[in-house]
This record gives C-alpha cells, structure tokens and sequence, in this order.
C-alpha cells in the first residue's frame, strides 16, 4: 500500500466517523494520518501538506475550536444539581437503586415514583405538627417534567405494587358486603318509592299524611350506606369526580398519571371551570373540609380526605397551559405545592438489559409499604380520616425553624427566591411532610427525628433548586429559553462522548422534542453563537455544531 492509499484509508475512516458522531475515534485515524504526511520542500520543521481535501475537512472539524473567544453566560440560568439520592432511607434508596439499574429512566423520576408511593401508604395514618397551629397531612404533590418515553408508568409499576395488591384483596373480601347492601338497598328503595306513592295518593284523596311524613322521614335516616372499599390509585379522574370518591368512597386517594396532559390539558382544566378544580385539589393538599351543594342530586362533603399526586407533563405542553391559563396555576399557589423535578432525559442511553432473577430490595420497599397500608385506617363513622398527629422532636424542629427562615430570608425584593416565593413559601411545610413520611416508613416511634428532617430537607431544597431552573427559564425570552435548553443538552452529549462536536443529525434523534426541528435548532444555535458558545460547521450535506470547549474545560 502506497503513502498516498494509506492517508486516503486513514482520513476517510476518519471523516466517516465524524459524520456517524464519533469523534474520539475519528481523532485515532487523523493521528495516524498526521504521522504519514510528507513534508514539503523549504518547510519549516514539522510541517505537512494533506494529500487530499479529505484531510483538509477532517482538520477543519478537529481545529476548528482552537481559537474561541471568551464563552458568554446565559441569563438566568440556574445549574441542576445532582439528586441527594443518599440522604433517602436505606430501604427506599435501595429499591431506587435496583429499579434504576434496570429501567435507565431519569433518577429523579424513578425518586418522585418511590416517594408517591410513600405518600399515598402513609397519609391516611399520619398528619405532622410544624409547631403550634401549624399542622396538616403528611401526603405529597409531585410533578416531573420529561418527555414521553421516559418510562415513568414503568417506575410506578414497580412502586405501586404493593398498593394495587391491596386494592384487589381488599375489594375481593368487599364482594358479599357489596351483595349484601345490594339487597338491602333494592328493599329500602321499595318501601321508600311506596310510602312516596302512599303519601301521593293521600294527599289527593284530602287524607292526612302526618304519619307517613313521618315514616318517610324516618326511612330515609335509615337508608343503607355503601361499604367503603379502599380505592387509593386513580388515572384520568377530574376534580368532580375525585371529590366524590372521596366523600362517598374511600378518602384516601391519588392521581398517578404518567400523561400530565390529562391533568393540564383536560376539560376540567379549561377556563370556565379551571378556577374551581384548581381549589379543590388545593384543599386536598390542605385536607381542608369540602361541602359539595347540589340542586339535583346528593349533596356531600369531603371530610378528612388525605390525596397525593404524581404526574408527568411534557415540557411543552406545560408551557401551552402556562400561556392559556392566565396565571391561575401560579396565582392560586396550584403548582407552589408541587415537589418539582426537570431532569435530563436518558433516552438514547438505555442499553437492554435482562430483568434480575431476583428484586430483593424492591420487595423490601413494598413490604413496607404493605405493613402500613395493612393498618386500620382511623376513619370516623361519617367517612373522615382522623390520622395521628406527630410533632418534630426539639432538636427536628430546631432544625425546621432554621431551614424555614432561611427561605424566608430570601424571598424579599432582590432575594434568591423572591421570582418563585410562591413555591418557596410552601417548602419547609413539604420538608415536614417528607419528614413525616419517612419517620413512618422507617417504624420509629415518638416524635419525628432530627434525622429524618435533615433527610427531607436535603430532598425539598433539591426540588426548589429546580423549581427556580424551571420557573427561571420562564421569565426569559422563548428564544433564549431554547437556547439554554439546547446548550444544557450539547454539553451532556459533549461530556459523555468526550468531544466539542456534535452532528446536527444526533441532535434532530436525541435533544428534547420541541428542539429537533429544523427552525428550532437554526433559532437555538444562533443564539448560542451570539453568546460564543457553539458555532456552525458543515462538511458538504452534513452539519455539525462545535461547542466552545472552554465550557467543557468548566472555564463558564
């Protein structure tokens, strides 16, 4: 093989995987190259002329990040930290870890799965204590924002376990209670529609009715009750819905839906009814009383109902109900709520692994959660929860008071948090709530531990960080919301290839959905060349994006 054959080997070897995205091995085959190049005649030493135009490109793409300016931040960002997967329980951090190992899904998904499945065993037996006139459930709100595909229904499968084997055992041993109120409903209405007719007939007849009036009365204070079946997971349910589930079923519930749309996109969701289900899952998170006034039909009220949820929106489709809802999310405190979570997608780095044989701290988790679940829920005659009441211990609270006024301190004019004191103001109650959770969990006795707070205040601080990453990114212009979205994503793919460049092809496969298009990208990286952070590059029909490797060096 001649000189010449073997630099056309090595650069085209090379600038194919370039174009495939493989930078680290396309760079062996240029360094094989480099070593073969003649040198000219009168050249300086070390000095060498390419064969070829291949090679020309392929130095184009390898140098052409030499000579950067200095990178220009972008505006409020706000940098995700990595999750506090430690400060969790043992029991729960080993059964995230499993889980993870074979799902691949966002860590923080898989976490918020975990923890509304804590949620929903615990709250119908504990509420907590802040201090002196602040108290309420122990239950949780979480969102997780992420793409469709990221497995969440998977993650939930796993957590829930435990809770849907409850609910079916449960119902199964309700079959001859529910028969036999069938029968003893069908007999009450019998006798009720005929004392109505009795009552019809005398009245036209001029007879007195006193009697029967008051037969009537009687008849109906003795109407049968259906038996309450505990029913706790609920999908695509509206606020309506729900409330009466709870007032008249079991009151004790949650929504898991990994398709947030549902929630942010129904019908219950639309203007002309927004307002009045966003209060009513409010005072759910509250446990607040709920009197539901009918003209038709019963009237009820939700009594000491304990409620969780946990959902996954698309980015996208939350910033769409962001734009139609006229701020009634944000201005109710609707969202403030939420334990929030924007983690990086993991899709395009999932390799298929095989199910372990075995799931040994999985079915711990559930065991768990199958002992608490197996407790007699406390819930009065007319259908209330009357969970107990644990405090923080002297040194939990001690703890409490610092981690609340050190929030607090932030959220004036000019604070840290003061663009999303909505949601801070509402994260050390959170933080208790966890706390809760956790000191439940573990089977402790007494009152909530110091450990168990600091556990619960790592994770809540977490959420918040994120909560301002997210509601950040919304004070900002769209354009240069896409372009922090885009530069976050260039630089995981940089970081994890161990390279400055990027095909625009692995972009349109892999970057978040609303930034694959072609418009979307052309908008996005102009940005990020304003601000010297990525340039544009093309190679005949193929493009590339070269990221300023200062911001791979961490000189930001």
């Amino acid at each position: 093989m001649t000189i010449t054959e073997e630099l056309e080997m090595y650069t085209e070897s090379a600038l194919e995987l370039y174009r495939n995205g493989e930078p680290q091995e396309a760079e062996v085959f240029l360094r094989l190259a480099a070593r073969r190049l003649p040198t000219p005649p009168n050249a300086e030493p070390g000095t060498a002329t390419p064969p070829d135009t291949n090679f020309s490109k392929i130095a184009t793409l390898s140098l052409a990040g030499d000579e950067w300016p200095e990178p220009q931040p972008i505006e409020s960002r706000i940098e995700q930290q990595p999750y506090p997967i430690d400060a969790l329980p043992d029991t729960i951090r080993l059964a995230i870890e499993e889980v993870l190992a074979f799902v691949k899904a966002p860590e923080p998904l898989v976490v918020s799965a975990a923890l509304s499945a804590l949620s929903m065993a615990v709250q119908s037996h504990a509420d907590v204590a802040r201090a002196e006139k602040l108290s309420g459930p122990s239950s949780s709100y979480l969102l997780t924002i992420a793409e469709s595909g990221e497995r969440k229904s998977t993650c939930d499968g796993f957590f829930t376990a435990a809770i849907r084997e409850y609910e079916a055992k449960q119902a199964e041993a309700a079959k001859p209670f529910i028969k036999q109120f069938e029968a003893e409903f069908s007999a009450w209405d019998m006798k009720y529609s005929g004392i109505k007719d009795s009552i019809r007939a005398a009245a036209k007849s001029g007879k007195p009715t006193i009697e029967l009036e008051a037969e009537l009365l009687q008849l109906q204070q003795d109407k049968p009750e259906p038996p309450r079946i505990p029913r706790i997971i609920y999908g695509d349910a509206t606020p309506a819905a729900l409330k009466y589930n709870l007032a008249k079923g079991w009151p004790s519930g949650a929504v898991i839906s990994s398709e947030g749309g549902i929630v942010f996109g129904g019908h219950g969701m639309k203007k002309d009814s927004a307002m009045e289900n966003l209060a009513t899952l409010n005072q759910l998170w509250d446990g607040t009383d709920q009197p539901t006034e009918r003209r038709a039909t019963e009237s009820y009220t939700v009594k000491g109902a304990r409620f969780t949820m946990s959902i996954m929106v698309q980015e996208a489709t939350l910033r769409a109900y962001f734009k139609q809802d006229g701020g009634l999310s944000r201005g109710t405190g609707f969202l403030a709520r939420f334990l929030i979570a924007w983690p990086e997608s993991t899709q395009g780095q999932r390799p298929f692994t095989e199910a372990p044989e075995n799931w040994p701290y999985l079915a711990a988790f559930n065991r768990r959660i199958a002992a608490i679940l197996n407790q007699a829920a406390p819930i009065t005659a007319d259908g209330a929860l009357q969970p107990a009441m644990l405090t923080l211990a002297p040194e939990a609270k001690a703890a409490w008071i610092a981690f609340h006024d050190a929030i607090e301190s932030e959220l004036a004019t000019g604070g840290e948090l003061y663009d999303i004191r909505d949601v801070a103001s509402k994260t050390a109650d959170n933080a208790a709530r966890l706390a809760c959770q956790f000191h439940i969990f573990s089977g402790d006795a007494g009152a909530i531990s110091l450990d168990a707070f600091e556990s619960a205040s790592r994770i809540t601080a977490w959420h918040l960080n994120e909560a301002r990453r997210f509601f950040g990114g919304l004070a900002i212009p769209q354009e240069l919301a896409d372009a922090a979205r885009l530069d976050s994503w260039l630089l995981s793919y940089c970081n994890k290839h161990q390279t400055n460049i990027v095909p625009i092809a692995k972009i349109q496969q892999g970057a978040p959905i609303d930034l694959r298009k072609k418009a979307a990208i052309e908008s996005a990286v102009e940005e990020l060349e304003g601000l010297e952070r990525a340039r544009r590059v093309a190679d005949g029909k193929r493009k590339f994006i070269h990221v300023n490797p200062a911001l791979l060096r961490g000189e930001k």
